[in-house]
């Protein structure tokens, strides 16, 4: 009761939040780019808030403490990736786009074709990370309550959705931001605790955490070296390759980061912001390690797998555990507080991702495909509140049948499709003059379609360990991360489409759009 209690009082903040910003969001600047009023510190914390997701505070935890150094790999890639975001897409993005991913890619090619592929890939991307949202969500409740019918994770999932509806539909980018804000304060805050308390536990002594992990994990000294997860065959070590490059190239292409740096007023703001978001994110993740191998020390494997097999409910088990056991005010204060941390991250998270896709299915597909640039702005924001609640509502359908997959899992999943279609269409845009509409399609296609269908017959679906289809077996691709095939095609795609097209390329809108994107001339 006192983390639902803790949790409703975040939501009658964010309810605030977002009743204010709904009378600061009347037009299209306003609801998809806050009117480009943030600074570059308050957008570097946003961008902290939509990144830090369920998958790194529950996910991520949960894979150290089952699967020891294998699981910390994911936030070296989560990490990572930001390099390859400041260098190659930030500032650019920024000065070439208005809105969306599809206002960069169809800048210099035509409308249509390019709008429509880029604005479906989008919102599949956001489809896979609001999985992992909804369903960490679930897995709390789960713990809280004890739910042996699994009825009270299902309201759970349902709630999170109507909420990020509303959230998107009535705060837009502007109230979306500031929920991110704080809710990045808050997520800070609940780790820097955590993280103290589990050094406090071993006298400061990272070994003794590490040994006592190894001890604990049923897995010995294998639990600190590489190979527990990924090592045991040559498949699980291509698949660590194939999860490594989707992290660090996925992040460059998730439609909820590239809007973000509309946001701030210049370019300069978004190549800083993303300097505040990379210290941030660092000491995060800095801070997840500790966690998942404090986790696995004090609680041991065993347990965590107990209450959650996939090791969802890891953090919030340790918190309870850190605070004095479940049967002291010190242990429920602490979960609680945990917890309904984790719904503000889940929260936060999702109102992101929710309004990244309905700009796209807005802007890109009913404004500029369907009415051909035609729409009134009125027009197209009633377009956009109504393709939130129609995204939401698919997303909550699906999570319901996802529950038992790990959410940090399910969140490589999104950064494979993004770095297969969305990335190398992205680069070869901003950096090769030749690139022309057939290109930009074939890219898009070519990486979105290849990772799907390679994700729907891995061992992810069916056959694996804990599979999302059960009672069937119908895989044929052995790898669970598809992103060591999927994102060659996408590039390959993208060169075969170019070299076949018969289109000659805009010379001037290249020189334009190269001038914009390295001087900010012209940009919005």
């Amino acid at each position: 009761m006192l983390t639902i209690g803790l949790f409703l009082v975040f939501v009658a903040i964010t309810l605030v939040i977002t009743i204010w910003a709904s009378r600061h969001s009347r037009t299209a600047n306003d609801f998809y780019a806050g009117g480009r009023e943030f600074s570059a510190a308050q957008n570097g914390l946003a961008i902290s808030g939509d990144y830090m997701s369920a998958a790194s505070f529950l996910g991520i935890a949960g894979l150290i403490s089952l699967v020891g150094y294998d699981g910390f790999l994911y936030s070296i890639g989560f990490l990572v990736a930001w390099l390859v975001v400041l260098m190659l897409v930030a500032e650019l993005v920024r000065n070439c786009g208005r809105y969306t991913m599809a206002d960069v890619l169809a800048f210099r090619m035509s409308q249509r074709p390019v709008r429509t592929a880029a604005g479906a890939s989008s919102i599949v991307v956001s489809i896979f990370y609001l999985l992992a949202q909804m369903v960490g969500a679930g897995s709390l409740v789960a713990l809280l309550l004890g739910d042996a019918d699994g009825s009270a994770q299902t309201l759970t999932i349902i709630a999170v959705g109507m909420l990020m509806i509303v959230y998107v539909t009535f705060g837009g980018m502007k109230g979306t931001t500031w929920i991110q804000i704080v809710k990045a304060a808050l997520l800070m805050a609940g780790a820097v605790t955590l993280t103290v308390l589990v050094l406090v536990r071993f006298d400061g002594n990272v070994n003794a955490i590490l040994h006592t992990a190894a001890q604990t994990s049923g897995h010995g000294e294998a639990f600190l070296q590489p190979g527990l997860q990924y090592g045991s065959s040559l498949t699980s070590r291509i698949d660590f390759i194939s999860l490594a490059l989707a992290l660090v190239l996925g992040t460059a292409g998730l439609p909820h980061i590239l809007v973000r740096f509309y946001t701030v007023p210049t370019a300069r703001a978004a190549r800083r912001s993303v300097m505040w978001a990379i210290g941030l994110i660092g000491a995060f993740y800095l801070m997840t390690i500790v966690l998942g191998f404090g986790a696995a020390a004090v609680l041991g494997s065993d347990e965590i797998r107990a209450s959650n097999k996939a090791g969802n409910t890891a953090l919030p088990l340790l918190a309870q555990e850190l605070g004095g056991g479940g049967d002291s005010l010190g242990g429920v204060v602490l979960l609680a507080v945990i917890a309904a941390v984790a719904f503000a991250t889940i929260l936060a998270v999702v109102a992101g991702l929710t309004l990244a896709s309905s700009a796209s299915a807005a802007h890109d597909l009913y404004a500029a495909v369907i009415h051909k640039g035609r729409a009134s702005e009125k027009e197209e924001l009633a377009a956009a509140r109504l393709s939130a609640i129609v995204i939401g509502a698919v997303a909550i359908a699906l999570s319901l049948t996802a529950q038992k997959l790990n959410v940090a899992f399910l969140v490589a999943l999104a950064f494979a499709v993004a770095a297969s279609a969305n990335l190398p269409t992205i680069l070869f845009t901003l950096f090769w003059r030749r690139f022309n509409t057939r290109g930009t399609v074939w890219a898009i296609n070519g990486g979105l379609i290849s990772s799907v269908v390679l994700v729907i017959f891995s061992p992810v679906v069916s056959g694996g360990p804990n599979p999302l289809v059960t009672g069937v077996d119908f895989h044929w691709f052995p790898l669970a991360n598809p992103g060591i095939v999927s994102i060659p095609i996408g590039f390959l795609a993208g060169w075969v489409g170019t070299l076949r097209s018969k289109e000659d390329a805009d010379d001037l809108k290249y020189a334009e759009m190269e001038v914009r994107a390295l001087t900010g001339a012209g940009a919005y």
